[in-house]
């Protein structure tokens, strides 16, 4: 390879460059530095076989976005120049101009078609991302040219799954290929359509030119292509090798889907029924098999261990999956076990026992770590919209759409709320959203429960309008920070988000007396001195009142005379996941997992609940 100036009017981009035959791609973002400073990244060029008659010819490997770029520049400065009555200049400090126009050039060895293609694709991967069509058509060549996909997955940096999608595409008819670069047909229905032949891809494009006809797209056409079942071999309790039964696999990914339904479930049945004599053979006092017709819903049901009598449950779904639910009774059986005082292996009841937290304080702890998880989560849109789908599917007792609201009684635990620094920055954010929507700054909520529907600036029609206009990444903004509006505190969903966002409770919430007053347990404010204190001060006041432990704690979260300041302290309730200070367990049931040792995944119940303790 060397480096040579050649001039405008000897290029032309090469067959090989992944832009040919393509309209003049958008140099807009790149013209005004050519404008300013010419070309001064050097182009990838290799010589045609054969010179012209003003001299040797090249072709455009890469970069032909700056070549279009330098020839816009070169037309506009020779007609600024004649339009003077100024002659022609040629290449030199002030830019490009006119046809001798020179500019940088790598150039490369003329029979190494392989290396031009990756070169070319290279070039624009780097820059602007080619849509798939270009990328099938460049890795096709390159197969072509001896290239393995691991070899061509190392050059692009791409994992080979990436690679086999995109060459998935070589399965589809070219007028599907077509449709699918003009944009009429979205990424899930190619990927469907990888999975058909060519017969049912002529089947379905008869369907796309038939005026009186309706052509399944998206999910919907998996379901046509399949026969209206769409059962992935992950949900087969059988050998699905040994099994024989055919396949079809999703070329875009690693899952196959079973080309016969009846045929599977015959083999699915007969493992069900196996699956369910091993469990009673292990103890189970019986396992029923719910039907795809029917349902499991938790909330008819109540945790009981094996030696109680719990059941198992398989719960067939209708997409071959098979969920387990061990130690279940419904709740009629279990209300009249305990009525029968048949609880225990002696026939003892459970002894009431006292939650460490009061309802005050849970309700504190839920709603400060409520608002650290939504702030946490205006860093994190795209889970914010996976969220949001997962409750447009599953529902949620706030999605109606209204927002979270707080409710506390005490004036106490709303002051240290409002002054939290979560509290500030998701505050902070939502005035920012407000502003861009157009809407009322002093307004409490950017969802819209509470304002009426059609109220002024509130319509579908006008926000609409207003979000159209904006960038997705800002729009992705503002659904991160209506989701953490609309996020339910004290909830299963806080204690999953938690963990994923990677958060922290240290970097947003610190002890404040709203919370040490809430304190009432002398167990767990003593375990709380042992933390922040040392356990050797822990064992000095362990007959000290709880006021005098609330003092200790406060001066050493203080750093008050010689006490070394504890930083960073954060209790074992509000920590992610939370977890508990005594074996009586640290939160009521009622809405989140238990902090306790039961490990029964109950909810965590909200302020002022009556959610059985563990």
């Amino acid at each position: 390879m060397k480096l040579e100036f050649i001039a405008l009017g000897n290029l032309a981009v090469s067959k090989s460059n992944m832009r040919y035959a393509r309209k003049a791609p958008d140099v807009s973002d790149i013209l005004p530095t050519v404008r300013a400073r010419g070309v001064l990244q050097p182009i990838l060029v290799r010589p045609t076989s054969a010179p012209g008659e003003d001299g040797q010819h090249y072709e455009i490997v890469a970069g032909c976005r700056r070549f279009h770029a330098a020839l816009i520049v070169a037309a506009e400065r020779k007609d600024a120049r004649i339009g003077a009555g100024e002659p022609d200049r040629p290449y030199g400090s002030d830019g490009l101009e006119s046809s001798a126009a020179m500019l940088p050039c790598a150039v490369l060895d003329e029979a190494d078609d392989a290396s031009a293609v990756e070169a070319s694709l290279i070039e624009n991967i780097a820059r602007l991302d080619p849509d798939e069509v270009s990328r099938w058509a460049c890795f096709t060549r390159l197969v072509k040219e001896g290239r393995s996909i691991a070899e061509i997955g190392a050059t692009f940096g791409l994992p080979d799954l990436a690679v086999r999608r995109a060459l998935a595409l070589g399965n589809l008819l070219p007028r599907i290929r077509e449709m699918y670069r003009r944009e009429e047909i979205d990424a899930v229905t190619v990927r469907h359509l990888t999975l058909a032949s060519k017969s049912r891809q002529k089947a379905w494009l008869a369907l796309v030119d038939d005026p009186d006809a309706y052509a399944p797209r998206g999910h919907q056409l998996k379901s046509w292509l399949l026969g209206g079942a769409s059962i992935s071999t992950r949900h087969a309790l059988f050998d699905v090798a040994a099994s024989g039964l055919a396949t079809v696999f999703d070329l875009f990914g690693e899952d196959a889907y079973f080309a016969e339904s009846e045929a599977f479930w015959a083999l699915q049945d007969a493992a069900i029924a196996e699956r369910r004599a091993a469990l009673i053979d292990a103890g189970w006092s019986d396992a029923v098999i719910v039907p795809p017709d029917e349902h499991f819903h938790s909330w008819e049901y109540e945790k009981t261990a094996k030696r109680k009598g719990g059941r198992v449950y398989l719960d067939v779904r209708g997409n071959g999956e098979v969920v387990v639910h061990e130690g279940y009774l419904s709740c009629k059986e279990a209300a009249r076990l305990a009525k029968d005082g048949n609880t225990g292996p002696e026939g003892e009841g459970d002894k009431p026992v006292r939650a460490e937290l009061t309802s005050l304080t849970q309700t504190y702890v839920d709603l400060h770590r409520h608002a650290a998880v939504r702030t946490e989560l205006l860093g994190s849109p795209r889970l914010a919209l996976r969220l949001m789908v997962a409750h447009v599917i599953a529902g949620s007792s706030l999605w109606r759409v209204q927002p979270e609201p707080q409710a506390v009684k005490s004036d106490a635990v709303r002051q240290s709320l409002d002054e939290c620094r979560a509290e500030s920055v998701f505050d902070a954010r939502r005035r920012e959203v407000l502003a861009a929507l157009d809407l009322d700054g002093d307004d409490a909520t950017v969802s819209s429960s509470g304002y009426g529907y059609g109220a002024p600036g509130r319509n579908v029609r006008s926000l609409l309008a207003r979000l159209v206009p904006l960038p997705d990444a800002e729009v992705l903004d503002i659904l991160a920070l209506v989701m953490g509006e609309t996020l339910a505190a004290g909830t299963p969903e806080i204690e999953v988000l938690g963990p994923m966002l990677g958060l922290s409770m240290a970097d947003w919430w610190e002890a404040d007396d709203a919370f040490l007053d809430g304190l009432r347990d002398r167990e767990v404010l003593l375990a709380m001195v042992a933390e922040v204190a040392g356990e050797q001060i822990a064992a000095a006041n362990a007959k000290e009142k709880g006021k005098t432990l609330k003092a200790i704690i406060r001066a050493h979260l203080a750093g008050e005379g010689s006490r070394t300041k504890k930083e960073g302290w954060v209790p074992r309730w509000m920590a992610f996941p939370p977890t508990a200070y005594t074996p009586r367990g640290g939160r009521r049931h009622g809405g989140g997992s238990c902090a306790g040792p039961c490990g029964t995944g109950g909810r965590i119940g909200r302020g002022g609940g009556t959610g059985r303790r563990c």
